[in-house]
């Protein structure tokens, strides 16, 4: 018979492949975790996990128990909700995964009004410079520029958002004219350092005529300062602009990309009527805010003298 406190010991292990990793968010110690998983083992009469010099990965009957392991989370998340009698309400702490982008310029507004409407909420904002790992439990659901094809996953499109060319005005006004895409190659271009770039809906240039990148960085919000500095062209998403002033979007009839934000979720979460609603409220924030940047984002274009 499963004890689920091994259980829930098990999927900390799974998750951050490490007992002291498994230690610190279960505030045990790793030698407590360690007998405790050989507990489960022998009870089991079977290897869960294989050490090796990179961690603590899944054995092939580690593998069978994972998603037996979740669903019994799922349910005891599912009955505390009930019987707290706060099934659906958006309590507690929860925490979102999101590309760079997403993260500092839209989720902040997002969720603070999303607390606003629910004292008894807290959001945390995980932003990386890779897709978050919904498996390993790094937040409990995340935001994706591309639509994931494996795993046990929901996936549900968000909003299209859009990018541009820009620069600051100051920067444009003593540079050389940029009157169509092959004037690009006379400016310093900054972007994504090419080897990365983790998803290639993030591989912009492409779209240009611009032969080398000058300046580079693996994070979307500290392009945008380099751009703001006055440092050069890069393309940045519409819904950014309004936050960096002097900043104006370039050959916006010529250089238009379009991309997605896709709301991601493990498969057994769907039974979360509480994850359910931050879904949506999560979903519909974002499509109002990237839609009310975007309409600011127009007025800042430059006209070439």
């Amino acid at each position: 018979m499963f004890d689920w406190d091994d259980l829930r010991i098990f999927l900390a292990v799974a998750r951050t492949e490490s007992l002291s990793g498994a230690g610190r968010g279960l505030k045990l110690d790793a030698a407590t975790v360690g007998r405790r998983i050989a507990r489960l083992e022998e009870r089991l009469s079977a290897k869960l996990f294989m050490k090796s010099p990179q961690g603590y990965a899944l054995s092939e009957a580690g593998d069978r128990l994972l998603p037996h392991a979740e669903a019994a989370e799922q349910a005891f998340a599912g009955a505390e909700e009930e019987l707290s009698g706060t099934a659906g309400q958006l309590t507690g702490q929860l925490r979102i995964g999101a590309p760079d982008g997403c993260a500092n310029y839209l989720l902040p507004q997002v969720c603070a009004r999303i607390c606003d409407a629910n004292p008894g909420l807290e959001i945390q904002i995980v932003a990386l410079p890779r897709v978050v790992n919904l498996s390993k439990r790094e937040a409990d659901m995340a935001i994706a520029v591309s639509r994931p094809t494996a795993g046990r996953l929901t996936v549900q499109k968000i909003s299209d958002y859009h990018l541009h060319l820009a620069a600051h005005s100051d920067y444009l006004a003593k540079a050389s004219p940029v009157r169509d895409k092959a004037d690009l190659r006379a400016h310093r271009m900054i972007g994504y350092i090419p080897d990365m770039i983790f998803d290639k809906e993030l591989d912009y240039f492409a779209e240009t005529e611009a032969q080398v990148v000058g300046l580079a960085s693996n994070s979307a919000s500290v392009q945008m300062h380099m751009i703001q500095a006055g440092a050069g062209i890069g393309i940045v998403h519409d819904f950014a602009i309004p936050f960096a002033p002097g900043v104006v979007r370039v050959l916006p009839e010529t250089v238009r990309l379009t991309r997605a934000f896709w709301l991601i979720r493990h498969v057994d979460d769907r039974r979360s009527e509480r994850l359910t609603r931050l879904a949506e409220a999560l979903g519909q924030g974002l499509r109002n805010e990237v839609a009310r940047l975007e309409t600011l984002a127009v007025a800042e274009t430059w006209s070439q003298p």
